[in-house]
C-alpha cells in the first residue's frame, strides 16, 4: 500500500474501539493537517500511543492534551525541536507546562494589545492624511515590527531605485494592507515549510511554484527578476540571521528555498552562477 492510500485511510478506518481517536479525527478537532499529525509523529514530537486491532494509529487524551501543549507553543512562535525539549524535561510536571503557558499567553495577549494601538495611531494618521515614515511606523509597532535590519540595508541599498520604490510603497500602505502583507508572508513562510517537509523536490512544478510566489512576494515592494531572486536567495544561505529566520521554521529550509529559486531560475534561461542584478 502507498503512503498516500495510507494516510487516505487512515482518515476515516473502520469505526472500532472507544479508545481513542483517529489521525483524521484528530486532525479535525485539534484544526492542523493530516501531513502535519503524521509529520510530528515521525520526528517523535506526538506520537499515537495506541492502535486498532487493523494497525491503525489512534491517539489517547494524553496524546491529545500534548498537541494541545504543542499548538500553544507553536502559536507564540517556538520551533519545533524547542518544543520537544520543553516538554520531555523529566523536571517539569504538567503544573510547570501550564504555569509557563499561561505566562506566554498572557504576554502575548498584552503585546496584541499594544499592535492594536499602533493600528488605532496608524488610522488616525491616514485620517488626517498624515504619512508616517518607517522610524514612524517602527516606534508605534515596538520591538515586534522593529527591523533590526533597516539601517544596514540603509546603508547597502539606499542609492538605488529598488530601494526607493520599497519605500514609497511602504508609505503608501494602509493598516489593513500592512496586515494582510504580513498575514501573506506568514502563509508563503508556512507553505514553504510544508512543502520541504513533504519531500517536494527542486524543479519540481509544485517546487517552481513555491519560488514564483516568493518571487511575486517580494515583487509586493519592487520589481523582482528571477536574477535579482537568486541573488537574494544566496543571502538566505550565506548570512546567518537569514538561515535561522527560515530554519526557525523548518530545519534546513533557507538550504532548499535557496535550491528552488536557483532550480526555477534555471528552468527560465537563468544561470545561477552567472545571476547579475538585472
Amino acid at each position: 500500500m502507498s503512503n498516500t492510500e495510507q494516510m487516505s485511510r487512515e482518515r476515516d478506518p473502520a469505526p472500532e474501539a472507544d479508545a481513542g481517536l483517529t489521525v483524521g479525527r484528530t486532525a479535525e478537532l485539534v484544526g492542523v493537517s493530516v501531513r502535519t499529525l503524521h509529520h510530528w509523529d515521525e520526528i517523535a514530537l506526538v506520537q499515537p500511543s495506541e492502535r486498532t486491532w487493523a494497525g491503525y494509529r489512534l491517539y489517547s487524551g494524553a496524546d491529545i492534551a500534548r498537541l494541545q501543549q504543542v499548538l500553544v507553543y507553536r502559536e507564540i512562535g517556538m520551533p519545533l525541536a524547542q518544543i520537544a525539549e520543553v516538554l520531555d524535561d523529566p523536571t517539569a510536571d504538567v503544573a510547570d507546562h501550564l504555569g509557563r503557558q499561561r505566562e506566554l499567553l498572557i504576554s502575548r495577549i498584552a503585546r496584541l494589545q499594544e499592535l492594536v494601538s499602533a493600528v488605532n495611531r496608524m488610522m488616525e494618521a491616514k485620517e488626517m492624511n498624515e504619512e508616517l515614515t518607517p522610524e514612524e511606523q517602527a516606534r508605534s509597532f515596538g520591538s515586534e515590527w522593529h527591523d533590526p535590519y533597516h539601517e544596514e540595508a540603509k546603508d547597502r541599498y539606499g542609492h538605488t531605485e529598488e530601494w526607493a520604490r520599497s519605500q514609497e510603497r511602504a508609505k503608501q500602505l494602509s493598516p489593513a494592507e500592512w496586515d494582510q502583507a504580513k498575514r501573506d508572508l506568514e502563509a508563503l513562510e508556512a507553505a514553504l515549510a510544508e512543502a520541504k517537509r513533504g519531500g517536494v523536490q527542486p524543479g519540481t512544478e509544485a517546487a517552481n511554484r513555491l519560488a514564483e510566489q516568493h518571487r511575486a512576494a517580494i515583487g509586493r515592494w519592487f520589481e523582482v527578476s528571477r536574477s535579482k531572486q537568486v541573488l537574494m536567495a544566496r543571502n538566505y544561505v550565506d548570512d546567518p540571521r537569514f538561515t535561522a529566520h527560515y530554519d526557525d521554521r523548518e530545519a534546513g529550509l533557507a538550504t532548499w528555498l535557496k535550491a528552488i529559486i536557483d532550480a526555477n531560475a534555471e528552468a527560465h534561461g537563468v544561470d545561477p552562477a552567472r545571476a547579475e542584478w538585472e
